[in-house]
């Protein structure tokens, strides 16, 4: 974004000496981060926004599925036999309940380490379909979204990318300040001179006002990441397990019951997960009670799980039968209902209880902030999502439109000129190692630019005249 006054001049044509030159110094770090950052943002808002529509229209698992209702709806273990039943040799691994009295219920079925989504009409036990688990569009466009496709080397790339972000916005900010040029040229596009200046001031107004936006999308995104989320913060916000009292605790993390996308809520993922065979936990079921799928449903209704939940069926002789209920699974619209139930398989009894209110203050604005990034929250999410993914689309197109206006024509990129002799370089670099330190991977991509820019780029002069 370049600034501008209200006739559309230019801010560093008249700018003070000292400031023109950290102004061009802002552009140029504006310049080379878009050129990394402009394929991820588009493929982000692209994705995001498919994702965001395909889960309100269709659901993500099946359970848009629709039904006649009747009277009376079958027990949830004559269901699940009718699920079985379609996938011989099967072992039930989940049971999601219908959103409303009008839908279907789905049902895990793993056979031969391959997942299986089963359908099932709750009225009559009818299977309606089956089709192989996270492997519609929606997760094709998840996946894309996470990692390109290309695991953990495309969640790193994607974290520079959003890392890089910050400093888009950072500079972006600062080109657009007005200096002493009033706010109405920051807030208002100006149409009047055409060409590159109407596309600048469209991109720099429309910048300036989503900028808070694209900093929400960029850290709630970024949470999820795999150096600045997993290792930096949300290591320190989980959950502590601590606050069972006695409860015995299995080796695994709530993470292992992630299959592909993140499926567990952030502030609990690397908290341990209970374990079952003890006599520890609060009593759940009424004495003389059996533990089948019916009495754990019927559990579940009466500690307040009404509506669409998560039933998962234990695993291996300390597992346990999980309850749970959150916005980032589509289960509800309100991120603020969260709540996870750990119940022993043999006792009955509830081993752990957390809800939105147990977690930190980190994991409370990741509940939130999670259901809004994901546009879970109902139509008007979905809707205000799609007004931000257009928003970065324009930005994205209307800065290649920008340099290809201003581009010096041949094979040469044509970035802003390098100020030389600038007084605040001190600020400069102050500002780069405070995006440095908050953002590591885009602290390290900076630096590996001048390592490659001294020790390459300043020695082969062809290329460096073409990366000029």
């Amino acid at each position: 974004m370049v600034s501008i006054d209200s006739s559309g001049a230019p801010a560093q044509a008249t700018a003070p000496a000292g400031t023109s030159k950290l102004y061009l110094a802002a552009w140029r770090w504006h310049f080379y981060a878009g050129l990394y950052v402009i394929p991820f943002f588009a493929m982000l808002a692209i994705t995001g926004m498919a994702m965001a529509w395909i889960a309100y229209v269709d659901g993500r698992d099946g359970e848009r599925i629709a039904v006649q209702q009747q009277a009376v709806a079958q027990s949830v273990s004559v269901q699940a036999d009718a699920a079985l039943a379609a996938i011989p040799g099967g072992t039930l691994k989940q049971y999601v309940a219908p959103r409303a009295e009008g839908l279907a219920a789905i049902f895990r079925v793993d056979l031969d380490g391959k997942a299986t989504m089963v359908a099932v009409d709750p009225y009559t036990a009818t299977v309606l379909a089956e089709f192989p688990r996270r492997s519609g569009w929606y997760d094709f466009f998840d996946n894309v979204h996470s990692d390109l496709l290309l695991g953990v080397t495309g969640d790193r790339m994607i974290e520079i990318a959003a890392s890089l972000g910050m400093v888009l916005i950072a500079t972006g900010l600062y080109m657009w300040w007005p200096r002493g040029f009033g706010w109405r040229a920051v807030l208002v596009p100006s149409f009047a001179r055409g060409g590159r200046a109407m596309w600048r001031s469209l991109h720099g107004v429309l910048g300036f006002w989503i900028s808070l936006f694209l900093v929400f999308f960029l850290v709630s995104g970024l949470s999820w990441a795999g150096i600045w989320g997993e290792k930096m913060v949300q290591a320190w916000s989980q959950f502590p397990a601590e606050k069972w009292d006695n409860v015995p605790l299995s080796d695994d993390t709530h993470a292992s019951m992630n299959h592909g996308p993140k499926e567990v809520p952030w502030a609990l993922e690397q908290t341990p997960m209970p374990a079952s065979g003890s006599q520890a936990g609060e009593a759940g079921l009424p004495a003389g009670t059996g533990i089948t799928i019916d009495t754990m449903d019927q559990l579940a209704r009466a500690i307040g799980f009404d509506g669409r939940y998560q039933m998962n069926v234990p695993t291996g002789e300390t597992g346990v039968y999980t309850f749970s209920r959150d916005s980032m699974s589509t289960d509800s619209t309100d991120p603020m209902s969260d709540r996870t139930v750990h119940v022993d398989r043999y006792t009955g009894n509830i081993l752990a209880d957390v809800r939105y209110e147990d977690y930190s203050w980190a994991g409370k604005a990741m509940a939130v902030g999670i259901a809004l990034h994901m546009g879970t929250m109902g139509l008007w999410s979905v809707l205000a999502n799609t007004a931000v993914c257009l928003s970065v689309l324009f930005l994205c197109a209307s800065s290649v439109v920008m340099w290809w206006k201003r581009r010096a024509g041949g094979l040469r990129l044509s970035a802003p000129p390098l100020p030389r002799d600038m007084p605040l370089w001190q600020g400069a670099t102050f500002v780069a190692l405070a995006v440095s330190m908050a953002f590591p991977m885009a602290g390290l991509t900076l630096l590996v630019v001048m390592v490659v820019d001294m020790l390459v780029l300043s020695r082969i002069p062809a290329l460096k005249r073409a990366l000029s």
